[in-house]
């Protein structure tokens, strides 16, 4: 039995013995849908991929946030969540940071976008966020694409592989964010544009039979064709 088929809440997806992951829960024997949404079984586990819904944090994932706000301590960034991402000011400043003498716009500004990464959240309160580790931070350049949540695990690909091609075949760089909020920044114009075309082909029909691989004929015949500026 195919695991991609559309489905209800309470729907059985499979008694196989898998994992139940996103917007599904085990129920006895049988993994049971808990969103309307695509099934999805991916390797050794089952989900919903919702056909709408925002983000829910989770710890330790790589966000996108936009900067919406700021308190004398901290910004507040939207990440395509019911929930705020705070973060701190002295997680920018440093520990030095005084908040009557740092001032939080001549670092981030309301619309600049930051790449973060969930520290804290338990669902009782908004979550905090940080951008202590590499390569986090403000995100200087790029177009912003948004797709569903559930559709990164499939952009990111076995061990990195979809991504990867996406980034060979169009000299593209690619900040995938866990929320659904990927940004994609590429000195041709043209690579720029294939790189959008096979993200999105992944949002729309990412449920669809072998479509990573039919994402990657579109990349080689467009390369071939002198679309991207691959490596």
């Amino acid at each position: 039995m195919s695991g991609k088929r559309h489905v209800m809440p309470g729907e059985v997806i499979t008694t196989a013995p898998l994992k139940a992951s996103e917007n599904t829960l085990l129920a006895g024997k049988s993994i049971v849908a808990t969103a309307v949404g695509i099934s999805d079984i991916y390797e050794d586990t089952v989900r919903v991929i919702p056909l709408s819904g925002k983000y829910t944090p989770r710890i330790d994932d790589l966000v996108v946030g936009k900067v919406i706000s700021h308190t004398s301590s901290a910004w507040e960034l939207d990440i395509n969540s019911y929930y705020v991402g705070f973060l701190p000011a002295t997680d920018v400043f440093g520990r030095d940071f005084a908040s009557h003498a740092d001032e939080l716009t001549s670092k981030l500004k309301k619309g600049d976008l930051v790449a973060v990464r969930i520290a804290n959240f338990d669902r009782t309160r908004d979550p905090l966020v940080t951008v202590g580790d590499r390569d986090l931070g403000k995100i200087d350049s790029g177009v912003m694409v948004v797709i569903s949540p559930g559709t990164i695990p499939r952009l990111i690909g076995k061990k990195g592989s979809m991504i990867q091609a996406i980034e060979n075949h169009t000299g593209a760089e690619v900040t995938i964010g866990q929320n659904g909020w990927v940004v994609i920044s590429c000195e041709s114009g043209e690579g720029l544009e294939l790189a959008k075309r096979a993200v999105l082909m992944l949002d729309e029909k990412g449920a669809t039979p072998n479509m990573a691989d039919r994402v990657r004929g579109m990349l080689e015949q467009k390369g071939r064709g002198g679309s991207g500026g691959g490596s």
